[in-house]
């Protein structure tokens, strides 16, 4: 009885071994605090996953976890829409790590990303929920040697992320065996059933057993994710979370500007605003490096990325940006898909997007998982026509940039004084 007793006791205890990061105080917005009160212990996921779930910081479930995960559990396929920055990582990575049978020692699922820099964290976001299983993840992307992988497929791998051109050298050199693979996950989906992977996909499926489960998320979805829907899907499990095409957290502002003072004003805003670290696009990789090195020249700390550089430089820069060693990057769109900083407070678009699809990616690189950030564009008199539509397109409001910008809107230590002001006043009533 005493021992039974004893293991109760190590039972209920476990979450207080746990080795949680420090808690987020910042303000969050209802693009991921609008739950039913779903908690992750109630999805029937085993302990270890749980685990690795809380070590990661993530104390509640999003609406876009909160909707998909139970439903790609029990097999079914899925369709889901729901903005950048929401928590779509975690939704499929979780269903998917508590599938894997790690006794298994073959490729269990395939998650597929349109980018590089995408792949690599999304595989080291599966790592670390997975950290108390035993499970084998290998990233592989184009742009690194192929012998590696083929050396890392030798001994045993259970989740593969990747990117399609890579993945699929692989399968048709007969060196990765999807024969056992039930799981296929497109993030980005749009963007990888477009014409840059034109016809990848319809090739990387036939290698798939039949009875496979098929999890396609994406905040755009365009025709072409319709006809795979159709060619491939069984009875689709639908979600659609974008009610609100931008994130509620993002405020957004113009600036008119002729082209020559772009720079002038890039300096204004970094001598205004309080940047903890600021994404500045360009509309060409010629501009990038060319802007750059005028950043640098004005003094301030500056990183380049773009898709004509080498990957192991760009590896080395997206990591060390991440790590907080530089406080602004200058890129062209290759970064406006799924890339996840969370000390990125400011965006700036130093060239206007052509469309509303790109305009939704780069501003979500702000306001990550339902905090504040704040987006600047810099307008020209070419530019006015495609601002108007692109609000128009996006349901969104971009303002006239005033000249003091609220650090409430995008400061974190001013969100949580707020929120220490509130708590008090609640507490005070509470007392009343």
């Amino acid at each position: 009885m005493t021992v039974l007793n004893h293991q109760i006791d190590v039972d209920e205890n476990w979450k207080g071994e746990l080795r949680l990061p420090p808690k987020d105080m910042r303000i969050k917005t209802l693009d991921v605090t609008d739950t039913k009160g779903t908690e992750f212990e109630n999805m029937g996921l085993t302990r270890d996953l749980l685990k690795g779930i809380y070590e990661k910081g993530w104390e509640m479930p999003s609406p876009i976890q909160e909707a998909t995960i139970a439903i790609a559990l029990s097999g079914q396929d899925i369709l889901a829409r729901a903005k950048n920055g929401t928590g779509k990582t975690g939704a499929y990575c979780i269903p998917c790590i508590q599938k894997i049978d790690p006794k298994k020692k073959v490729i269990q699922a395939l998650i597929l990303v349109p980018t590089r820099e995408l792949a690599l964290q999304t595989s080291q976001i599966c790592v670390e929920l997975s950290k108390h299983l035993k499970l084998k993840v290998m990233v592989t992307t184009g742009g690194t040697d192929l012998r590696d992988d083929i050396l890392r497929l030798n001994s045993a791998v259970h989740m593969i992320v990747a990117t399609p051109g890579r993945i699929l050298d692989l399968i048709e050199k007969g060196v990765a065996d999807m024969s056992q693979c039930r799981m296929l996950i497109l993030d980005e989906a749009d963007k990888l059933l477009s014409q840059d992977f034109m016809g990848m996909l319809d090739r990387l499926v036939h290698f798939l057993p039949p009875n496979r489960q098929f999890l396609l998320y994406s905040a755009t979805f365009p025709r072409t994710v319709a006809s795979f829907m159709q060619n491939y899907m069984h009875r689709p499990y639908e979600v659609n979370l974008m009610e609100q095409l931008t994130l509620l957290g993002v405020t957004q502002y113009y600036a008119y500007v002729q082209e020559k003072q772009k720079l002038h004003c890039l300096n204004t805003l970094f001598r205004k605003l309080q940047i903890n670290q600021a994404i500045i696009f360009c509309n060409s990789t010629q501009r990038v490096e060319l802007l750059a090195k005028k950043i640098t020249e004005l003094g301030y700390s500056c990183y380049y990325i773009h898709s004509r550089m080498a990957q192991h430089h760009r590896n080395r820069i997206f990591h060390d940006f991440r790590q907080g060693h530089c406080r602004n990057l200058v890129c062209s769109d290759l970064l406006t898909r799924g890339i996840d900083i969370q000390a990125v407070n400011v965006v700036i678009n130093f060239d206007f997007p052509r469309n509303a699809e790109t305009y939704l990616h780069r501003i979500g690189r702000s306001g990550r998982f339902g905090h504040l950030g704040v987006a600047v564009n810099l307008v020209t008199y070419d530019d006015r026509f495609n601002l108007r539509r692109i609000e128009d397109e996006l349901q969104t409001h971009i303002e006239p940039i005033p000249k003091e910008v609220d650090p409430k809107l995008y400061v974190a230590e001013f969100q949580m004084e707020s929120a220490n002001v509130q708590n008090d006043y609640a507490y005070a009533v509470f007392k009343l």
